[in-house]
């Protein structure tokens, strides 16, 4: 067992251990392959964990993850543990508004229009399977900033939203009233 799993496994869900985690990794970047190793072990729960230090350390700065977003792209269709589904998809959310609110140059630079559209896809995925409402709403979020690029993606979100209005929870339909409003 690595260093990095052994303090993984003391990682929950309060603040200040995902904190200390996420730190942990901005202070040595050489942790990251290995921490989207661990990520990449969907069938194991630390990947779970490990998940939640990603998106600790991505809110924080989301340019620490901007060298490995092939990896990270290749491994977020895999991942089905809500656990670890919802920090993916809030890291979605962190690079959309940072490239597209804060038009931070790094994540300009280094989020390609296929890796923006492959979060279109994954988004959009999270949207219409059987998800729990955070993945769901983080998506909307990212949809609705990529929908002020790709043309499509407004119109798809609009009709999925409508569609899946009536059967959503009170967060979805609150977050589809606030996306679907911004949509016009």
């Amino acid at each position: 067992m690595t260093l990095l799993e052994d303090v993984l496994h003391t990682v929950d869900h309060s603040r200040e251990k995902r904190k200390y985690f996420a730190n942990m990794v901005l202070d040595n970047p050489k942790l990251l392959p290995d921490l989207l190793n661990i990520c990449a072990r969907v069938d194991d729960e630390i990947s779970c964990r490990a998940s939640w230090g990603l998106e600790f350390l991505c809110k924080h700065d989301p340019t620490a993850i901007l060298p490995y977003l092939d990896e990270l792209i290749n491994i977020v269709p895999n991942v089905y543990q809500h656990p670890a589904v919802r920090p993916m998809a809030k890291i979605f959310e962190c690079l959309s508004i940072a490239y597209y609110k804060k038009k931070n140059p790094k994540v300009r630079a280094a989020l390609t229009t296929q890796h923006r559209e492959k979060i279109t896809e994954l988004c959009f995925d999270w949207i219409i399977t059987d998800q729990k409402v955070a993945p769901k709403a983080y998506s909307m979020t990212s949809l609705y900033l990529l929908g002020t690029e790709f043309d499509w993606v407004h119109p798809e979100l609009k009709i999925t939203l409508e569609n899946n209005y009536n059967t959503g929870s009170a967060a979805y339909k609150a977050r589809s009233r606030m996306v679907l409003k911004k949509i016009g």
